[in-house]
């Protein structure tokens, strides 16, 4: 039994131990592995070495390469889970942040990169991962171009989870639009996923080995904008957001049927509304 527990358990680099990426960590160790974990704050490094995490402390694109080597060597796994700044020129900072750091991964690393379903633009209708992507917003073309980037050096090396908006833990959604007034877009499908389904996503990309794929993370049920959101800040005691009437309202409803054929998952939390 030891040796198989030895056999299965891998060194990853997780680049960016916030949100998403400490809980994720620390979900890794509990299974066995190794996991190097990145930060730009100098607070978390304690929390990190508290939780069974190697850390490291830099930023991309203004970091030493001895930090990058170290960080990134001996891990058969580099998950890349580091989003862009909404500030101004994001395409070409985001790209060359993730650029500074690809030089040091191997020729026989795996990636995974964390995603956003914003690179996909509003079809008034279901999307898929097949979609010829026309990102909208600023944020979303950043995430597409670093896409881009990672699939043409590292080609079937290099898998893409793009995942819908994050709620869970202290994402409350009752928060997001609270008190707002004259919201748009009231009566469109909403796409969200919990983080322990983003978690469970990344680790099923990694237990199946499926490399080289693109898969959307999103929740089974898409509620209204209206409902989720008024239910949602009334459920913590603040004032709902109040929305326009609209003739034509763009959106898009994200597919998850990649994510549950290609890696046989099923989602912890499939109905939004009964997070609320």
């Amino acid at each position: 039994m030891t040796l198989e527990l030895v056999k299965k358990s891998k060194h990853i680099s997780i680049l960016g131990c916030g949100w998403l990426g400490l809980p994720l960590a620390i979900d890794r160790i509990a299974k066995g592995d190794t996991i190097k974990g990145s930060t730009t704050t100098e607070s978390k490094i304690e929390k990190l070495k508290t939780e069974g995490i190697t850390p490291y402390l830099f930023t991309l694109g203004e970091s030493l390469e001895k930090e990058y080597l170290d960080f990134l060597s001996g891990s058969e796994i580099i998950i890349i889970n580091f989003p862009p700044k909404r500030i101004p020129n994001i395409i070409e900072i985001y790209q060359n942040q993730i650029k500074s750091i690809l030089p040091f991964i191997s020729d026989t690393q795996k990636i995974i990169f964390i995603s956003s379903t914003s690179v996909y633009q509003n079809t008034n209708g279901k999307v898929t991962e097949t979609l010829n992507i026309e990102p909208e917003k600023e944020s979303g073309k950043a995430v597409a171009a670093v896409e881009r980037l990672l699939q043409e050096q590292f080609e079937n090396r290099v898998s893409i989870i793009r995942l819908s908006g994050l709620i869970g833990d202290d994402r409350l959604p009752g928060r997001f639009l609270a008190n707002k007034k004259e919201v748009q877009n009231g009566d469109v499908p909403i796409n969200v996923i919990h983080r322990e389904d983003c978690i469970g996503l990344i680790n099923a990309v990694i237990e199946k080995e499926a490399w080289g794929e693109i898969i959307n993370g999103c929740a089974d049920q898409h509620p209204i904008r209206k409902e989720y959101y008024t239910l949602a800040a009334q459920k913590i005691g603040l004032t709902p957001p109040t929305f326009i009437k609209q003739e034509k309202q763009a959106y898009k409803i994200i597919s998850n049927t990649k994510s549950k054929t290609l890696l046989g998952y099923s989602y912890i939390h499939p109905d939004p509304l009964k997070l609320i």
